[in-house]
């Protein structure tokens, strides 16, 4: 599907563009480096917070936020089971949450209880399957 999206980017068929723009345009929407607004989301819809623990000059980081991330299915499932946070470790609340969770490494991918209790953690650039499975074993732990 990505290969097609690459392939077709280029060609006339203003239907096929039209696809490739809104699968492009699909992404997890994140809240943006606000801990205290995922909590609150959370407690009001009893989900966890999956958050990605980012930094700008971080190459994975970078892929994962235009391709997994991006994946319609990934899109779809983190938008509809978690409440979803992004965190450059480097500003703001950044530092705290890198603290606090232990991040050794980016991109740090952690699944919290709204109270901030550590469900799962995992490192790394991951493809949109192995993303969507280590979702759905946050859910099952929780």
């Amino acid at each position: 599907y990505i290969i097609l999206m690459l392939v077709c980017a280029n060609c006339r068929n203003t239907r096929t563009q039209q696809v490739a723009e809104s699968a492009t345009n699909q992404s997890i929407n994140f809240i943006e480096n606000d801990w205290v607004k995922a909590q609150t989301l959370a407690k009001q819809s009893n989900k966890l917070i999956f958050i990605d623990v980012y930094a700008t000059w971080c190459g994975p980081c970078t892929q994962l936020k235009k391709t997994t991330f991006r994946n319609p299915k990934v899109s779809e499932f983190f938008n509809s089971n978690f409440i979803n946070l992004s965190i450059d470790a480097e500003k703001g609340i950044g530092p705290q949450i890198s603290s606090a969770y232990g991040v050794a490494a980016y991109p740090t991918l952690l699944f919290v209880k709204p109270d901030g209790k550590s469900v799962l953690y995992a490192e790394g650039f991951m493809p949109s399957d192995y993303l969507i499975d280590l979702g759905k074993q946050a859910l099952q732990s929780n």
